[in-house]
């Protein structure tokens, strides 16, 4: 039963991590907001699964700190992106 409580967890981080880069998307205008809600109720329902029939121990609160570090760094990857590197003379150098 411990290991469904972790997978569950680690599908948890990573609709955090989603839920925080639709959240970013949908503030620039790059995506619905709608994203965003389905990816927040996916998150809840993981945190609430974690602590259904237990109480709430370590690998909770290790699990739901991992969440907000995953939806922290989804936000900042999201809000800073890189910019588009041209590699139009390397794919064809022959070509000025």
């Amino acid at each position: 039963m411990e290991f469904l409580r972790a997978v569950l967890g680690v599908i948890g981080i990573g609709c955090a991590y989603m839920a925080a880069r639709a959240w970013a998307a949908a503030r620039k205008g790059w995506q619905k907001q709608s994203k965003t809600t389905g990816w927040l109720i996916r998150t809840v329902l993981c945190l609430a699964g974690l602590v259904f029939r237990h109480g709430v121990d370590l690998m909770d609160i290790v699990m739901w700190t991992l969440m907000v570090a995953a939806a922290v760094a989804g936000w900042w990857f999201t809000s800073r992106p890189q910019p588009q590197e041209d590699l139009t003379k390397a794919i064809f150098p022959d070509e000025q």
